[in-house]
Formats: structure tokens, sequence, C-alpha cells
């Protein structure tokens, strides 16, 4: 197979992300939570192996016309942000009359993380709430709290965007990577038992997504305690 074919082949892979934005948000348009989260746990599937896929092809050099980072921002904005927003605003997870301001803020704040050069650290980390709604609905849909926690929960994550408090990228970053490769693949599997069960999910499911999301948030907040704190991010 010629290096172009592979090449655009790995694009069609990305840009396969909006199709599958698609099918959650028909999903999520009939309250069918469940089938929605199944949609955006393949494409984060194919968000997790399409970087590697187009470096090992080296897709920059074979293809320069087209833009795989660009191509990747816009699908992981359809997938991460745009579909879970309005989920939120379609079910019950929040306050009815804060539904709609709520996924407005949400879909606005996120612009930043994806327009910002600097999003990332150059060990690995994210500077700032790097936009994860999909995985922020799952745990709001998985615990049910009431609704107003939730709505102090989106908030908390709202503001965070703009405050320069370090994310662990499970992927880049190497300090502790094989303990947190494994956190990850525990976080998988919670959330695929998530899904295979009715929301709210049973607490012992609740429990494993609560134990390894407290891993993965704190070893980012340990980085940042340890010397990378700041400001606000500026905008």
């Amino acid at each position: 197979m010629s290096p172009r074919l592979l090449a655009a082949l790995v694009h069609v892979l990305t840009a396969s992300g909006a199709g599958l934005a698609l099918l959650a948000l028909l999903a999520a348009a009939r309250a069918d939570w469940q089938t929605m989260f199944f949609w955006l746990g393949i494409a984060l599937i194919v968000d997790a192996i399409d970087g590697p896929l187009a470096r090992r092809v080296t897709v920059e050099a074979v293809l320069p016309r087209w833009s795989g980072e660009r191509l990747d921002l816009i699908v992981d904005y359809l997938t991460y942000v745009a579909v879970p927003a309005f989920a939120l605003c379609r079910s019950d997870l929040l306050p009815e009359a804060f539904r709609v301001a709520a996924s407005l803020t949400i879909m606005l704040s996120s612009l930043v993380p994806f327009a910002d050069r600097e999003a990332k650290t150059a060990d690995g980390y994210f500077s700032g709430f790097p936009a994860v709604w999909n995985m922020v609905c799952l745990y709001l849909f998985a615990l049910a709290p009431p609704p107003m926690l939730s709505l102090a929960v989106v908030v908390i994550l709202i503001a965070l965007t703009f405050v320069p408090i370090l994310w662990v990228h499970p992927f880049r970053v190497r300090r502790f990577r094989p303990l947190t490769m494994l956190v990850t693949a525990l976080w998988g599997g919670a959330a695929i038992l998530a899904l295979a069960n009715p929301f709210p999910s049973p607490f012992w499911i609740q429990l494993a997504l609560l134990a390894t999301g407290a891993y993965l948030i704190g070893l980012g907040a340990l980085r940042w305690l340890a010397g990378a704190g700041g400001g606000c991010r500026k905008v």
C-alpha cells in the first residue's frame, strides 16, 4: 500500500469521529444515554489510536497539505464538548433553570483550551481543565448527584479551565507511567461496566470510577503543587 494511501486512511479514521459524534447526538436526542456513551466511547478509542498511527506513517510529511492536528481538534470538540453539552441540556442532571446556560457556557469556555497553543506542558500535562466533558458527563450519569451539586461541579470545572492547575495526560506523562496506564485501564473497565448497567451505576462501579478518577486528578494536582502553579490563564 502506498504511503499516501496509508496517510489518507489515517485521516479517514480521525474523521470518522465526526460520524460517531452524530450517532451519539442522535442517541442523546432520544434520551438513550447508554447508546450515546457507547458511541462516545468508540470515538475515545479512535482518538487514542489515530495519533500514534499518524506518527507511524508520517502523515504530516506524506500529506503536508492536510492537517491531522486540526482535524483532530474539530472532531474532539464535537465528541468531548458539543455532544456532552447537549446531553446535559436535555437530561435532568442539572436544575432545569440552569441547563441551557450551563451548556452554553461549557461550549464557549471549552474553546479556550482548544485554541490555546500552550494548553500542554513540556512534560505532557494539560494546563487548565482540558474540557473532557464526555468524562464529566459519564460521572454525573453514573453517580447521579443532586442537580444543584452537579451544577456546582460544572461551574467549578468551567472556572478551572482558566486556572493553570495541571491535569495528567494518561499516555504522554512519563512520571509513574506504568501505574497510570494500569489505572487508566481500570477506569476504562469501570466505564464499560457503567454502560452495561442502568444509570445510576451500582455502588461498586461508582467506587471504581471515583478511585481511578481521584488518582488521575491527584497526579496532576501533585505535579502542579510541586512547582507548576501560577495565576489564571491569560486569554
